[in-house]
Order: structure tokens, then C-alpha cells, then sequence
């Protein structure tokens, strides 16, 4: 899962919300360096990010994109799923998108100083951008598939992710909505997941 999912299942506790944000740019045992509500954010990233790749319903969006992403397809597909979250936004939480992001922009900012340098580098540019809002949009999908490559290993082959995304839309939304459904009885199962925004 991407930023927006990420976020989304930290609850609405703030120090968590940073551990879930931060967690892809905290390496192996790095996370003991922070308090225990931030680890436990992280360690719970980390727990949906097992799961989400391990799903056959994610294995299947996969396959779509592995053509020309090969071995980077479940990042692709993290992205297409923060789509339909946002596109879905009104059917996971009584609390509106736009307001959801306001507060993690907020809370973002507030706590800049004290966040990982990667992630100081992208916050003001995620703020700027209206990054949360913005993936409800094809065209920030396709933006995103398009700068990934200048810092990350991700192929460059955006014009081939859009024309997939288009072709499938359908599917991927299904599928997206099923392993959702999935992923939130296994945190409910697991006690893992915090209180959701409501």
C-alpha cells in the first residue's frame, strides 16, 4: 500500500500516523530509535505491507503490469490501489478526503523537524501538491509513474501503466475493494489496526 492507505490505517492517533508515514524510509532495526506509539506505526506498516503482498488479489493486479514493470509490479499496483481508496474515500470513512488530508498536512508540517531527511525532502512537495486529494485523479497517477524513475529504481514506462489502468479499470477497482475488505478483517482479527477515521 501507498502513502494515502498508510495513513488511513494508522487511526487517528498523531504518532502513529508519523510511524505508518515514515516507516518505508526506516531501515531494519532503526525503528527502536523511536517512541513507542512512532514504532508501533511503523511496525504496523509494516504488518499491511506483508499482507498486501502476499494477497492473491493483489498477485493478480500484479501480473497486468509485470510485462514491462517485471519485479517492480506490486509498487505500480501500490499506487493504482491509493487511487481507488481516494476514489473509494466515502465508503471507508464518514470523515471527507479533503479534510482527512488537511490534518496529516497539518500534522506533517508540525512535526517536519523531527522527521527522517528523505521524508523532509518529500514533505513539502506532498503538501504543495495536494498529494492525498490528487490521487483521485488519473493524470497525478500518471505524474507519479513519470518522476518515480528519477529517484527510485521503477522502470520508466508510465504511458504503459496508464494504458493498463484505463484498459482494466474495473478489475483493479474490484479487486482493490475485495482485498480491502480482506485486509481490514485481518487487522480487526489481529487487534492491530487503531481506531479509523470517523
Amino acid at each position: 500500500m501507498n502513502f494515502l492507505a498508510h495513513l488511513y490505517f494508522s487511526g487517528q492517533n498523531d504518532d502513529i500516523r508519523i510511524g505508518g508515514f515514515i516507516a518505508d524510509f526506516i531501515k531494519g532495526n532503526d525503528f527502536h530509535n523511536f517512541s513507542p506509539q512512532i514504532k508501533s506505526g511503523i511496525l504496523l506498516h509494516r504488518k499491511i505491507d506483508a499482507f498486501t503482498d502476499s494477497h492473491k488479489l493483489v498477485e493478480k493486479s500484479k501480473t497486468r503490469l509485470r510485462k514491462k514493470y517485471k519485479k517492480y509490479a506490486g509498487v505500480v499496483v501500490d499506487i493504482f490501489y491509493d487511487h481507488f481508496l481516494a476514489t473509494n474515500w466515502d465508503s471507508y470513512s464518514k470523515q471527507t478526503l479533503p479534510s482527512f488530508a488537511r490534518e496529516i498536512y497539518v500534522l506533517m508540517a508540525l512535526n517536519y523537524f523531527s522527521l527522517p531527511a528523505k521524508a523532509k525532502r518529500m514533505v513539502p512537495f506532498m503538501i504543495l501538491g495536494n498529494w492525498l486529494e490528487s490521487y483521485k485523479k488519473i493524470e497525478m497517477i500518471e505524474l507519479v509513474l513519470q518522476r518515480m524513475p528519477n529517484r527510485t529504481s521503477l522502470p520508466s514506462e508510465a504511458k504503459f501503466g496508464i494504458e493498463i489502468l484505463n484498459e482494466h479499470y474495473i478489475s483493479f477497482n474490484q479487486e482493490f475493494n475485495e482485498f480491502y475488505g480482506d485486509l481490514i478483517t485481518f487487522l480487526n482479527r489481529k487487534n492491530e489496526h487503531q481506531k479509523l477515521v470517523s
